[in-house]
């Protein structure tokens, strides 16, 4: 008979199965991911936050995306990099610090759809509407779009894990390499038929209305660009748009490929991998895509590049 143990405080996590000789490349790997991911996405929102020409809805709107990418992976990658170093007995977590986890993991990704919604929102307005563009997209619709998008995810995600830590838990045994709901109300021996239905509709309802308002936003744009001659007004769409565009396909194929995998127990490592990976790509491209794409944020850094140098040669002469 299996033994159990009620609502113990102290979980442990499963982890990354990872061979000693893999054990060190692996953690620096992480490692150099984490510190650029959090270099890059601060940079990003400093750089916005001090240069008055990124001072318009789309950057202030943008900044969202870096703050959830710092979010999502301060919240799990300190976490891993020290369960990696550690034998998988020694791999332990406090329930609520699990909890907490969980919340904010699957906050991280209910936020990726929303804040890239809002995005999408500003684009149909500046694309589309361009003559009312100022009008609507001013400080205080800023304020309503960025309010709506945390707002609904962390609502959504609230009752998701309330659902969870209603139950009575007799497992200890994290089957993930961080907490996520899932492996939370796993730990239960009641029902959980609840939970999956809730945790069902909600993957159906967010799905649908990202991928539907992105499909909206981008079949109106695209007409909009074929009946105008203007060039530049089209030469604008299609770089502001491709890149959002881009980061939003890597977003969603990242959460797909994950929730394809759940289907395959088999392939159990592959999808906690990718797992890990969902915050880690996104938080790495987001901040290379944007800076790559925006003329404002090159000649930004082309500027201060040319100052840094000129101050070398005034200290050198």
């Amino acid at each position: 008979m299996e033994n159990h143990t009620y609502n113990s405080f102290t979980l442990q996590v499963e982890g990354l199965k990872v061979t000693e000789q893999s054990m060190y490349p692996v953690f620096i790997f992480f490692l150099v991911s984490y510190l650029f991911i959090i270099f890059a996405n601060v940079g990003m929102v400093v750089l916005v936050c001090i240069e008055r020409s990124l001072h318009n809805p789309m950057y202030l709107l943008f900044c969202n995306l870096p703050v959830n990418d710092i979010l999502g992976n301060s919240i799990m990658v300190p976490k891993l990099l020290a369960d990696i170093l550690v034998p998988p007995s020694e791999r332990l977590i406090s329930y609520y610090e699990c909890v907490v986890q969980a919340f904010t993991t699957h906050l991280f990704a209910t936020a990726s759809h929303t804040v890239l919604m809002i995005m999408a929102f500003d684009r149909y307005v500046a694309i589309c509407n361009p003559l009312q563009y100022a009008t609507i997209m001013n400080n205080k619709m800023v304020i309503k779009l960025t309010v709506s998008a945390w707002g609904v995810a962390f609502v959504l995600v609230a009752v998701l894990l309330g659902l969870t830590i209603r139950l009575n838990r007799c497992r200890t045994m994290i089957t993930n390499p961080y907490c996520d709901n899932a492996s939370l109300f796993k730990l239960s021996c009641e029902s959980v038929f609840i939970n999956n239905l809730y945790g069902l509709s909600f993957t159906v309802v967010l799905f649908s209305s990202s991928i539907g308002s992105m499909v909206l936003t981008y079949a109106n744009i695209t007409a909009v660009c074929q009946t105008s001659k203007n060039k530049a007004l089209n030469s604008k769409a299609l770089k502001t748009c491709s890149t959002h565009l881009f980061v939003y396909l890597i977003m969603l194929l990242s959460g797909m490929l994950i929730i394809l995998l759940h289907r395959f127990p088999q392939y159990s490592d592959y999808r906690k991998l990718c797992a890990i990976l969902f915050h880690v790509i996104p938080g790495s491209l987001n901040p290379i895509i944007y800076g790559i794409q925006s003329k404002e944020i090159r000649k930004f850094l082309s500027n201060q590049f040319h100052i840094g140098k000129l101050k070398k040669c005034y200290l050198c002469l």
